[in-house]
């Protein structure tokens, strides 16, 4: 590899990680402790709802997998020749950052549960997509995929509690 395909790829793993990241810190502006304010405190969870300390590794990891993946196939393929892909990629990455907002910000705990239904097509989409390209890239998903099937499921709980 020469220098200068060296020099594009690192920036684009910066990029992906980037603009995972900034999905992520969307997120966080509005999580629990940040905007929310108490009010998460207050509604009622089930029992098997993890604590918070465990959102920010779990997510942190996730995002990291999600930009490997992404720059895998952008390395690959480039955004012209993955067009498909990318772009389901960054649908979901908007998906992700409004679902927060929904939830957290809006307090709209039933419209969160309908948007990530759509956020978990998007993934599986992106995940299909991605592993037709190369089966790395779409295994790198699946994690992401059964955290947000979790999340979908205690989004659901909170609603029926609530």
């Amino acid at each position: 590899m020469k220098n200068s395909e060296r020099f594009k790829s690192i920036l684009g793993f910066i990029f992906f990680i980037s603009i995972c990241f900034l999905t992520a810190w969307l997120g966080a502006q509005v999580s629990p402790g940040m905007a929310s304010g108490d009010w998460y405190a207050t509604i009622q969870k089930p029992d098997w709802n993890p604590p918070s300390w465990v959102f920010g590794p779990v997510w942190s990891t996730l995002y990291t997998m999600m930009a490997i993946a992404a720059w895998i196939i952008w390395k690959k393929d480039g955004f012209a020749g993955a067009k498909m892909a990318m772009v389901l990629f960054f649908i979901q990455l908007l998906l992700n950052a409004l679902w927060s907002q929904i939830f957290f910000r809006f307090q709209e705990i039933g419209w969160a549960f309908a948007e990530i239904l759509f956020l978990l097509a998007a993934i599986g989409y992106t995940g299909f997509h991605f592993y037709k390209k190369d089966r790395v890239a779409g295994w790198l998903l699946v994690p992401y995929f059964g955290w947000v099937f979790f999340a979908a499921w205690l989004n659901y709980t909170i609603w029926i509690l609530n």
